[in-house]
């Protein structure tokens, strides 16, 4: 039952219908066959919609049943191999490990090193961080980073409060919210570490060139324009 009058009203396809009489609502809801529902109570005044209550429902506790479900799975994303990773490709785990954590799991960011890199492992904690930074909107700080052989990772879980909101903030502006492809973004994640790997793998079998070597392979028709990531690593490395 909705004591309170007036409310802000949402039609069951999503129209703004405004500030309106609660009576108002009641029989635009009746003329409907639908319900009344309160969808952001804590607002002044309570956002409400016009939609099928049982149906709403339903859906509610498949979400809770999935959520609860799913509530220990945790998903690894990579930062590339290496700290010279570009910053289009850090945004884009980043906007993964949004997605996962919308979805209610826990994710550990890991940053690898290579070579001397290991000298340098503040460029990763501070990346880390960044990505802390980001995504505060959605998780909370599970475990502070940590070192793991020639690896830092960092543990986020979903912050509950904090993604039920923008789930609501979402309804009442009429949005709908699409249920992610867990599948397809696991498949991606998967595909992309597995990359990640690889390269590794190869970059041992070439752990035997000189320095020489690799500054041959440098020449006037490699002047690709530089990662300013690869720059500063460069210059901390002592590279030419």
């Amino acid at each position: 039952m909705i004591r309170l009058s007036p409310i802000r009203l949402i039609g069951p396809d999503g129209t703004q219908h405004g500030v309106v009489e609660t009576h108002d609502a009641l029989r635009m809801a009746q003329e409907a066959g639908l319900d009344l529902v309160e969808v952001v109570p804590d607002s002044r005044p309570p956002v409400c919609k016009i939609m099928d209550y049982g149906k709403h429902r339903y859906e509610l506790s498949k979400r809770e049943s999935k959520s609860k479900s799913a509530q220990h799975e945790l998903k690894e994303i990579r930062l590339g191999r290496s700290v010279k990773i570009d910053p289009h490709d850090v945004q884009i785990r980043v906007d993964q490990a949004r997605r996962f954590l919308m979805a209610g799991h826990k994710v550990q960011i890991t940053q690898r090193f290579r070579g001397r890199e290991m000298m340098h492992k503040q460029l990763g904690e501070e990346r880390l961080f960044k990505i802390c930074q980001d995504l505060s909107d959605v998780a909370k700080i599970d475990m502070a980073p940590r070192t793991m052989g020639r690896a830092i990772t960092i543990l986020l879980s979903p912050d509950k409060a904090k993604i039920d909101s923008i789930k609501a903030k979402l309804l009442a502006e009429g949005k709908a919210q699409e249920e992610e492809d867990l599948a397809k973004l696991e498949a991606e994640v998967a595909a992309q570490n597995a990359l990640d790997e690889a390269d590794d793998h190869d970059d041992d079998d070439h752990d035997g060139d000189s320095k020489k070597d690799k500054k041959k392979s440098r020449g006037p028709k490699d002047d690709r324009s530089n990662n300013p990531v690869d720059d500063e690593v460069a210059d901390l490395l002592g590279e030419i």
